[in-house]
């Protein structure tokens, strides 16, 4: 098992939850995943991360499937401009490699905002530190876990 994946498991069972990973294949797109997990696009939680373009310092937008992060928006959010962060950027504040970043389990706390389309689902999967595992949570426990804030930061 990866380092990855055993960290994710390990927060979910710290936080007195089941062991939901399951290995869904090919998983690296929300349609790959939706298909393996058979839900709804929107029920798949993406873990897009920026980094502040002054601060240097990393966030996390958890954001439905089907919805793509707005610069602008999310810029607000943080208080500051943000871009993309790359490959380097993402696994230095996350553990987790661009296709398998997870909402848990990273190395540092990131300050993180949520999509409210994924608080209309009993429950949603995410991305479980590999491009091919999953978990699944409900939304409300996924927010409190990951310390998200509601926002709207969506074209």
């Amino acid at each position: 098992m990866s380092k990855s994946l055993a960290r994710v498991r390990q927060a979910l069972l710290d936080a007195g939850l089941p062991d939901t990973c399951m290995d869904a294949g090919e998983a690296r797109t929300a349609e790959q995943a939706a298909a393996a997990c058979g839900c709804e696009i929107d029920q798949i939680v993406k873990s897009i991360i920026f980094v502040g373009v002054e601060s240097g310092e990393v966030r996390l937008f958890l954001t439905a499937g089907g919805n793509r992060v707005d610069t602008a928006k999310a810029s607000a959010l943080a208080g500051e401009s943000l871009a993309r962060a790359d490959g380097t950027q993402v696994r230095a504040a996350t553990g987790f490699a661009i296709g398998g970043v997870s909402p848990l389990g990273h190395l540092s706390p990131t300050p993180t905002w949520i999509d409210p389309r994924l608080m209309n689902f009993a429950m949603v999967w995410a991305a479980a530190g590999t491009p091919r595992h999953v978990f699944s949570i409900a939304p409300a426990m996924l927010m409190s876990l990951s310390h998200a804030t509601v926002a709207d930061f969506i074209e």
